[in-house]
């Protein structure tokens, strides 16, 4: 069972049950069986626990809606999906990779069936985030342990992620535009592409750069901008593709496919059938390649203001900032977590 958005609440500001009833002026027995859905709380308790949390009664206690929409239409006949609410929404999102979210599905679909799609009951409990970052799992897995919140990546480049954002089908954004000599690039963009109201979590610094064959590991990268290549490329308006561009120069264009992620980047170089790629050293190093690195790059999570108070994201923000989630990222090769879990407006 899905817990309960009051549990949810309460361990986003890391407290306990004792804590709660007493801010809130309920027996501790009472926020136990609220919790675990064996009392419905009397309007008094609920206004209680809402004032003390600072959520209104509806975010906690409201059945919802039971039907979901689609936030991305299905891309064939047969597909398992999960659940989750942004905003007013329930939406419903085709599993896309076990690899990148390997929580179990809410559902399946099929093409033809009438009748509405079903809400999962972990909706209320699940983030929704649009980033390419090979280490979100580690947060994933923290979050759930942690606070019970389920986290959904999308795995998409920093343009088609802050689109998933200001269309309102996603909580979080992941952008790393910004490098050591244009520090501020992630706020600019996102206030570009989405306006103001939007805040910026710091969730990591990391070394993007060249992976190429371990036979290459002593040629220098110059090279590589003058003779024709076949390239792992991302895709347009993510910040790996920002990075190769940058490299080669306005007058080369680089030939090759178009691949999702960083680790595809450096799975398609371990393959054989691309001779190189750009994608943080971390993807290069699991797949065994050699790397070279061209800039480091600060990765943010960008989020709309109002959503701050949102007890997922309180949540969120605890893991990030806790020591044990720092010192796994610290251990990483290519990230630094010194500003990890620092929040600031886009």
């Amino acid at each position: 069972m899905a817990p309960h958005p009051v549990a949810i609440a309460r361990l986003a500001r890391s407290w306990s049950q004792g804590r709660l009833a007493e801010v809130a002026g309920i027996p501790r027995t009472t926020v136990s069986a609220i919790e675990s859905r064996r009392l419905a709380p009397s309007v008094n308790a609920a206004l209680a626990v809402a004032k003390a949390l600072e959520l209104s009664v509806e975010h906690l206690f409201s059945p919802g809606p039971t039907a979901s929409q689609w936030a991305i239409e299905p891309g064939s006949d047969h597909i398992r999906y999960r659940s989750a609410r942004v905003g007013e929404r329930l939406l419903a999102y085709p599993v896309e990779s076990l690899a990148v979210a390997p929580a179990p599905h809410d559902g399946v679909w099929k093409r033809g069936e009438t009748g509405e799609l079903p809400t999962s009951p972990y909706a209320g409990e699940t983030l929704v985030l649009a980033c390419c970052d090979p280490a979100v799992g580690l947060l994933a897995h923290a979050l759930g342990r942690e606070a019970g919140v389920r986290l959904l990546v999308l795995e998409r480049g920093g343009l088609a992620a802050l689109d998933l954002l200001r269309r309102g089908l996603v909580h979080l954004a992941g952008l790393h535009f910004s490098t050591t000599n244009h520090p501020d690039r992630n706020q600019e963009i996102a206030k570009r592409e989405l306006g103001p109201g939007h805040h910026l979590i710091r969730v990591a610094s990391w070394e993007e750069g060249l992976a190429r064959p371990i036979s290459e590991r002593r040629s220098g990268t110059a090279t590589l901008s003058k003779r024709n290549i076949t390239w792992a490329l991302r895709e347009p308006g993510s910040a790996a593709r920002d990075c190769l561009d940058q490299f080669l120069g306005a007058k080369m264009a680089p030939a090759g496919r178009v691949v999702g992620g960083h680790s595809a980047v450096a799975g398609s170089v371990r393959s054989g059938w691309a001779d190189a790629g750009v994608c943080v050293r971390l993807s290069a190093e699991e797949a065994g390649l050699a790397f070279q690195p061209l800039r480091t790059e600060a990765l943010d999570f960008c989020l709309a203001e109002d959503s701050l108070g949102d007890p997922r994201i309180k949540a969120l923000l605890r893991v990030l900032q806790s020591r044990d989630h720092r010192r796994l990222l610290k251990e990483l090769p290519g990230y630094d977590a010194s500003e990890t879990g620092e929040v600031f407006a886009a």
